[in-house]
């Protein structure tokens, strides 16, 4: 069993094209959008995370692993643990998944509450979904705890 987090913690909504970054504290429970990562090219954005990485040096990852409805998988699932498992090979630090079915719609309508629409809410709304992520593993926990070893078995 593992112990529960504690310290700087960034939480990622993965996208293919775009992922929103969040950081929070997790002894504060409180969590803040940080940045969009585009790039072409999963190296451009991975140099993006490093230096996020170094610049907030966190004590574990957060990813937000969607889902049908019904909580089945689907083939964005199978990219979220991909890159889940890539963050943790590449950072060496523990990552959780959170379930994320709600924070899309979470982030909207905080953006909405803020009078935040259009292209202004499209620049900040995978960041927004990804602070929803985090706070959502403050508040909830994390749904798995992975540490690399059943990385092998995955793909």
């Amino acid at each position: 069993m593992h112990k529960a987090p504690i310290g700087t913690t960034l939480a990622f909504d993965f996208g293919e094209a775009r992922i929103g970054v969040a950081e929070g504290d997790a002894e504060v429970g409180t969590a803040h959008p940080l940045a969009t990562v585009t790039g072409e090219g999963n190296e451009a954005k991975f140099a993006v995370i490093a230096k996020l990485v170094a610049e907030w040096q966190p004590r574990q990852l957060v990813v937000g692993l969607p889902a049908h409805t019904d909580g089945s998988e689907h083939e964005l699932t199978r990219l979220c643990r991909k890159f889940g498992r890539r963050l943790h090979g590449r950072f060496d630090l523990p990552v959780y998944w959170v379930d994320e079915r709600l924070s899309s719609l979470y982030a909207e309508s905080l953006l909405a509450e803020a009078q935040v629409f259009g292209r202004k809410q499209k620049a900040v709304l995978d960041q927004v979904a990804a602070q929803a992520i985090l706070q959502g593993f403050f508040e909830g926990g994390a749904a798995e705890y992975f540490n690399g070893r059943e990385a092998a078995n995955e793909d």
